[in-house]
């Protein structure tokens, strides 16, 4: 099984990137493919290998923490990649082991793809089960993610706030993320979710 690869992000999809590794290009999904960019130099992805009857694929993170997180994922009912890769697009492994620890189902059901009845699950399923992120509050601290859930300029909760919160998991200074959201907001319909908008924003941040 493939544990890590490492080359040069030659291409970038809003679902995957391209790794080029030894003139070999591996097409890698990744929760938030325009936060990597293009690389020339040397870029290390550690790697999840799903290997099923029809297809294999290859899902990979910046760091551990993410590939730990996305394979406990796939220990709950009901959440395969795709859908544990959405919800790692949504939310860093520090902010989704502290909604878990705290049986938080407001951050929790506004990740993409995520129902009460799955958030329920991802609770009993892995609460008791993070291992080396158990204790979601303080590796929340460790990363830097001073919250699972933040409130918009009005108090209310809002996509953006989600999106906002996953992107600044990801490092992004809120000088930066104020400028984002500031094109954003008079391009978005209002009813986008939390990985569309995240999409949008990582889009923006990239471009500069």
């Amino acid at each position: 099984m493939i544990d890590f690869l490492r080359g040069r992000i030659v291409h970038v999809e809003p679902e995957y990137v391209v790794l080029d590794v030894r003139d070999v290009g591996y097409r890698v999904f990744t929760p938030n493919p325009y936060a990597l960019g293009r690389n020339e130099e040397s870029t290390m992805l550690f790697i999840h290998h799903h290997v099923r009857e029809d297809a294999i694929q290859l899902f990979g993170f910046a760091t551990r923490e993410e590939q730990a997180m996305f394979r406990k994922l796939l220990d709950v009912s009901g959440i395969g990649p795709r859908v544990a890769l959405g919800i790692l697009s949504g939310g860093s492994p520090g902010a989704l082991a502290a909604a878990i620890q705290q049986e938080n189902l407001s951050f929790l059901t506004k990740l993409p793809g995520i129902g009460k009845k799955t958030a329920q699950r991802m609770i009993l399923d892995l609460k008791d089960k993070l291992g080396a992120v158990q204790d979601g509050l303080a590796f929340a601290a460790a990363a830097g993610v001073p919250a699972p859930f933040r409130t918009d300029e009005a108090g209310n909760d809002s996509a953006w706030a989600v999106a906002r919160e996953a992107l600044a998991g990801l490092g992004y200074r809120d000088a930066e993320l104020d400028r984002a959201w500031h094109v954003l907001k008079d391009r978005i319909k209002g009813d986008e979710s939390p990985e569309a908008l995240m999409k949008q924003a990582l889009q923006q941040l990239f471009q500069g």
